[in-house]
């Protein structure tokens, strides 16, 4: 009895601390093999997907879904059509005098007009699991899978897919022959599985925007004509055989004659490629026949390629790329944490800028495209946040680590961050904000969409700095990285991640700036004499509540910050300078006005202004200084 009694006591115990503790919130995850022969006469591929699939959750799983992003490249797809009836929407005038419509330019009707040969197409042949065959039902750019044996939770499965796909003629970051003359960008080329996670099933046709991916490992072997150059996501597992630079040395072991000279061994003229990747959610790759390569290798960090097509004229515009992320990636591993993979390719192709994991499809040599893309190995590559939900955590953060980080290269002290400010105001003057909690798909206009995404989703972070304190900010850029990278953080995740680190609450914060699209707006009211002393009255105008800095510089040349807590934090960031900070107490956020005096006369004050540092997105900024005759 007392072996069972002790026995129990335990169990209790286990339970008790299991209990309590905090769970990792489950994920799914996968496997995927897949073979593909590329025929570079018809720009059609077929290939076959071996697909190992843990169903981590506790759910029973009666049907699976997969994209086939290639079907919107079809006259009157949902894209083509969501594209021209927002190219119908008159957004204002240009400086001339002449509508501006809100086109996406890349698309605009182009798909309505791809003749047969021209469209993109991904048709699943079958999807089998465990070998056997089940019901597939088209929805256009999703492939809805009715299993007839449910996954059940905590279980591994296997799937077959067989497909044969046309390339589209390059409108939206896939596709063949782009503006540069690129002969293959292919990104969304496969059947890929969707996301299941806590909030379901995330089957979000391709209408135009983000992108949600289980975490997993690839192996791709693609078989292309031996003249073409690829670059892709992952690993390439055969170097010295693939050449075209990619050869490697090991040991005394030298590269193939054969691969140096181009003479590789080939097939039928074909040549296969292969890549291995892990714990990514995505793969991408190119092809050219015209492609050479610039590579660098960071001591102690991952091997950079950049991979474009060779024009004389435009090679030293590519070499500065190079240099520039040389030079920038041991900064930007300070700050935002170190690149955790061996490699990474920047890849002449697609329709400007697009980011994918291990790799980036864009346009032409833009230093800021190449900058943008490669941030984004961390808001999109390595955190894999759900971006149709949010959106402004990939695009936004991104753009503030690209402004961050160009600002550092140029050694500019000045604020890094003006452009996405005065983004966000014309937004609010136009009438035509809505909140960052609309799904990226839905918002009514593109004009809308891109300015939530980038510009306030940057301002989100900026913002932030100004609440917690500068320092503060850097911990907690560092501490997300740490806590959640492959892990698909949300919002929530990512707030609590800020409390933990600046002892603040913050939920208010995220409230505000996320779901609604209530402004800031602060202003200097009176400026009275209280006995010797002076009485500043803070007037707020805007619905959004804020702490407030309040700089008070005195004729002699000597300054003070006063800084007013904001009642919802339940605390104050520490002082961020050298300038003597004075802390009063909270403002209560539903009181309209807040007054605070100060240790000298009136007739001492040269000047009064709220938030010097412009950091609040303050969408009237003349009422916020005064200057003393």
């Amino acid at each position: 009895m007392n072996k069972i009694a002790t026995t129990l006591s335990f169990l209790l115990i286990v339970f008790c601390l299991s209990a309590n503790a905090q769970p990792d919130r489950w994920q799914q995850r996968i496997a995927y093999a897949i073979d593909v022969k590329m025929n570079v006469e018809t720009n059609r591929l077929s290939g076959i997907e071996k697909i190992d699939y843990w169903n981590n959750s506790p759910d029973t799983l009666h049907h699976v879904f997969f994209h086939l992003y290639w079907n919107a490249f079809q006259p009157n797809s949902m894209m083509d059509v969501r594209s021209r009836e927002l190219g119908k929407i008159e957004l204002g005038t240009d400086r001339n005098g002449n509508p501006v419509y809100d086109w996406d330019d890349r698309v605009r009707d182009r798909i309505q007009h791809l003749q047969p040969d021209e469209i993109g197409y991904d048709s699943t042949e079958y999807v089998k699991l465990n070998g056997v065959a089940q019901k597939l039902i088209y929805h256009e750019t999703i492939l809805e899978v009715q299993l007839k044996t449910p996954l059940l939770p905590h279980s591994k499965n296997s799937f077959e897919v067989s497909f044969n796909c046309q390339v589209p003629v390059q409108i939206r970051r896939s596709g063949r022959d782009n503006a540069e003359g690129i002969r293959y960008s292919m990104s969304q080329w496969y059947p890929k599985m969707v996301e299941y996670d806590y909030q379901g099933w995330n089957a979000n046709p391709y209408i135009a925007r983000e992108f949600y991916g289980v975490w997993g490992d690839y192996n791709v072997n693609i078989t292309i004509d031996k003249d073409y150059m690829l670059a892709g996501s992952g690993t390439i597992q055969n170097p010295n055989e693939v050449g075209f630079g990619y050869e490697t040395l090991t040991g005394n072991r030298q590269p193939s004659t054969e691969a140096k000279n181009g003479q590789r061994s080939t097939v039928n003229g074909q040549l296969t490629w292969k890549f291995a990747a892990q714990n990514v959610h995505d793969f991408v790759w190119a092809a050219d026949t015209a492609y050479t390569m610039i590579k660098k290798q960071m001591p102690g960090g991952p091997l950079f390629y950049f991979v474009y097509k060779k024009v004389d004229s435009l090679q030293p515009r590519w070499e500065t790329v190079a240099n520039t992320i040389e030079k920038a990636y041991p900064y930007i591993a300070k700050t935002f944490g170190a690149y955790p993979y061996k490699n990474y390719s920047f890849i002449q192709g697609g329709d400007g800028g697009m980011e994918y994991p291990m790799a980036t499809l864009i346009k032409n040599a833009s230093v800021g495209t190449a900058m943008h893309e490669f941030m984004h190995s961390w808001y999109q590559g390595l955190m894999g946040t759900n971006e149709s939900l949010y959106a402004w955590m990939d695009e936004g953060f991104t753009t503030y680590a690209e402004q961050r980080t160009s600002n550092w290269l140029r050694g500019d002290t000045a604020f890094a961050f003006n452009n996405s400010y005065n983004s966000y105001f014309r937004l609010v003057k136009s009438g035509r904000e809505e909140p960052l909690s609309t799904h990226a798909d839905h918002f009514n206009t593109n004009y809308a969409y891109s300015v939530a995404a980038y510009s306030k989703g940057s301002l989100f972070l900026s913002q932030l700095g100004y609440i917690v304190g500068q320092d503060n900010l850097d911990k907690i850029l560092l501490e997300y990285y740490k806590e959640w990278k492959y892990k698909h953080p949300n919002a929530n995740d990512f707030i609590r991640v800020a409390e933990k680190v600046s002892g603040l609450e913050l939920e208010w914060y995220k409230e505000y700036w996320v779901y609604t699209t209530k402004t800031i707006d602060y202003a200097l009211g009176n400026i009275n004499v209280d006995g010797a002393n002076a009485r500043i009255t803070l007037k707020r105008l805007g619905l959004m509540p804020m702490p407030a800095d309040v700089l008070v510089t005195y004729k002699d040349g000597t300054q003070e910050m006063h800084y007013v807590p904001l009642s919802l934090m339940y605390g104050a960031k520490p002082a961020e300078d050298t300038v003597k900070t004075i802390v009063h107490e909270e403002w209560k956020w539903v009181d309209p006005e807040y007054s605070f005096s100060i240790s000298r006369p009136l007739t001492d004050i040269k000047s009064i202004e709220i938030d010097p540092s412009q950091r609040m997105a303050d969408v009237n900024r003349v009422n916020n200084k005064i200057v003393v005759p």
